[in-house]
């Protein structure tokens, strides 16, 4: 069926914005994603990566244009990748590994659409989001942020691409994300500039929930330390979601931002 025009802004209202209401509302906005073809590449001198906006974890939507892709090596540093096809779906990349230990392959920050939010009490709200606005609030432009990133480890482990940026809204792994197993609990902490970011709420979706109608592995809310913890249920690949919304730096195009961050890792 071709979706029809109103289906379709709302789809890309959905991928520019998502939504921050209840953690059920969460569950169901399109969310970017990185997802290389392997976690542990053994010696391999390359991965192959998919990108894509989607509103079931790793059912590809809507390609992810115009994202300063690439990766981070063992040593810290930044490293281009291969250039990038955008099919209508997904966007799709191979980038180098030529070195043991572990990389982080990232979106990069994307700058995306603009666009209008109010607060609800202590909430923002995008307009258009969650009903109307009330009587005499106040309007503000909003530009959504979105940041996808994975690890991926050749040989043995190693821990200085894990080294959080301190830049805008992101996840610390405490737990070594390529040593994750089902069954056993995995730590994170959510930043924002580098600060613990407390009462965030994560929802974690499984791959294989695609299939058995079990989506979300769970929902929890951040410690005030930024902290949290996942138990994967079984083996397979998961995603970690966080939204936040606020005041954007000084010299920004809006005022305000609506950030999105996922990280994906695979349970043993």
């Amino acid at each position: 069926m071709i979706p029809t025009k109103s289906r379709l802004t709302a789809a890309f209202l959905a991928v520019a914005f998502g939504t921050t209401g209840s953690m059920g509302a969460t569950a169901w906005a399109h969310m970017p994603y990185v997802l290389p073809t392997q976690f542990d590449v053994g010696k391999a001198d390359h991965i192959t990566v998919q990108s894509s906006f989607a509103e079931d974890a790793f059912v590809p939507e809507v390609a992810m244009r115009d994202a300063p892709f690439h990766v981070v090596g063992p040593d810290g540093q930044p490293h281009e990748v291969q250039p990038v096809t955008h099919l209508r779906d997904l966007s799709v990349f191979e980038a180098n590994i030529p070195s043991d230990g572990t990389w982080r392959v990232t979106t990069g920050q994307r700058a995306g659409r603009k666009g209008k939010m109010f607060k609800r009490g202590e909430e923002w709200v995008m307009r258009g989001e969650g009903g109307e606005a009330p009587a005499g609030a106040e309007m503000v432009d909003v530009q959504s942020m979105t940041l996808a990133e994975a690890y991926v480890t050749r040989g043995a482990p190693s821990e200085t691409a894990l080294k959080p940026t301190g830049k805008a809204l992101e996840i610390a792994a405490k737990s070594h994300p390529n040593g994750i197993a089902a069954g056993s609990p995995a730590s994170f902490a959510v930043l924002f500039d580098g600060k613990p970011l407390a009462g965030a709420e994560i929802t974690v979706f499984r791959s294989a929930g695609y299939y058995d109608g079990r989506k979300i592995a769970a929902e929890v809310k951040t410690g005030k330390d930024g902290g949290f913890s996942v138990t994967p249920p079984d083996a397979g690949t998961y995603l970690v979601l966080v939204r936040h919304r606020g005041a954007a730096p000084a010299g920004s195009e809006t005022p305000y931002r609506s950030y999105t961050y996922t990280l994906v890792f695979d349970a043993a």
